[in-house]
């Protein structure tokens, strides 16, 4: 008790950085997915297999290559990146890639009769895809990007690697400090404290992903259309009356 008494400040500070970098991540990450995601069905040919070369390299790449890459590979192009900077876009590459991979496949996994027969009824292209296609696919992309949403969370401790202040590295600073000052080895409880927050985190954008996928498939739940009763039966002497 002592050891998150006298750390407090230190360990709020490290965790609203963990969710200012996760936050700024996410939200770069989904409208880089997005975009991509609808290149990657789009009529153009150069235009599709352009975006689909950008999602293999950075799926291809290691993360921790990729953070490596932008943080000490941009200053030779002469962009000077700070830490936080870096690692969200080194992230954002990541996440993007692969969810534009997901909604490529959610857009993919709608009956293409659907699409054809909204265009033969004089739709827009346009609106087909906001209207049918889109909510459809979405269904369907919404459990993948929330686990994809989970990993780019626990990817951010990477940025203890290039010097970003969060809470992982926080973690490492009080086993540092408390190890040197005191002459014990808090390194189980304060590592197990930084699982638990991690864990609560990624689980509460589980839970929040789960809820949305169950609103949504409550708002597209098809109507019940009631079935017409049957004929009665003509028996004989109906037909001799």
């Amino acid at each position: 008790m002592d050891l998150l008494t006298n750390n407090l400040g230190f360990i709020g500070k490290g965790l609203m950085m963990t969710l200012a970098l996760s936050l700024a991540t996410l939200i770069c990450a989904t409208l880089v997915a997005a975009v991509m995601g609808l290149a990657a069905v789009a009529r153009l040919r150069s235009l599709r297999w352009s975006v689909r070369s950008l999602t293999e390299l950075f799926r291809g790449l290691p993360l921790i290559v990729n953070v490596f890459f932008v943080y000490f590979g941009m200053p030779i192009f002469g962009l000077e990146l700070t830490p936080f900077v870096s690692i969200v876009i080194s992230l954002t590459l990541w996440g993007g890639a692969n969810g534009a991979e997901i909604v490529r496949g959610g857009l993919r996994a709608v009956p293409a009769h659907q699409l054809s027969s909204a265009l033969a009824l004089g739709m827009k292209p346009w609106e087909v895809l906001l209207l049918i296609q889109v909510p459809q696919a979405f269904r369907s992309i919404l459990p993948a990007y929330v686990g994809m949403m989970t990993q780019i969370v626990q990817a951010t401790t990477l940025g203890t690697l290039i010097g970003v202040t969060e809470f992982m590295r926080v973690g490492q600073n009080i086993v540092e400090r408390v190890t040197v000052m005191d002459g014990r080895n808090p390194a189980f409880a304060v590592y197990a404290g930084v699982l638990l927050v991690y864990f609560v985190i990624c689980s509460l954008l589980s839970a929040w992903g789960r809820r949305l996928e169950r609103r949504s498939s409550r708002a597209q739940a098809p109507l019940a259309v009631e079935e017409e009763p049957a004929p009665a039966a003509v028996s004989p002497s109906m037909l001799k009356a």
